[in-house]
């Protein structure tokens, strides 16, 4: 068993005013279906220094699950059904990155610890 955990980074730049709308749609859509299709959210929501930004957190046994969790995601019929078109049309821009975690630092269910 690996002692450390995958953390991917998705950071979003949205456009003007369109904050309130996205976050409701990943939370009320895309998140689920990420969660449905296995996949640990750590975190998301809205940028502290700028509401025109968003991220969201997951975490990943290794860099090999990453790819296999989002194809299994991405080709979920309720992906398709929800909708991925109206939430990719409110984003500018957007970048990722990857980082490594010792499993220390998560609990079993892929939260940082609070301890």
């Amino acid at each position: 068993m690996s002692m450390e955990r995958l953390i991917e980074l998705r950071f979003h730049k949205l456009k003007s005013g369109s904050g309130a709308t996205f976050h409701s749609l990943v939370s009320e859509t895309s998140v689920p279906l990420m969660q449905a299709a296995g996949m640990v959210v750590v975190a998301y929501g809205q940028s502290l220094h700028a509401p025109y930004h968003d991220y969201l957190m997951r975490t990943f046994d290794n860099l090999e699950q990453l790819p296999a969790s989002q194809e299994v995601f991405c080709s979920s019929s309720a992906l398709r059904m929800e909708p991925r078109e109206q939430i990719v049309a409110l984003i500018e821009s957007d970048s990722n990155t990857t980082l490594s975690l010792p499993n220390a630092a998560l609990s079993r269910d892929g939260e940082f610890r609070r301890d």
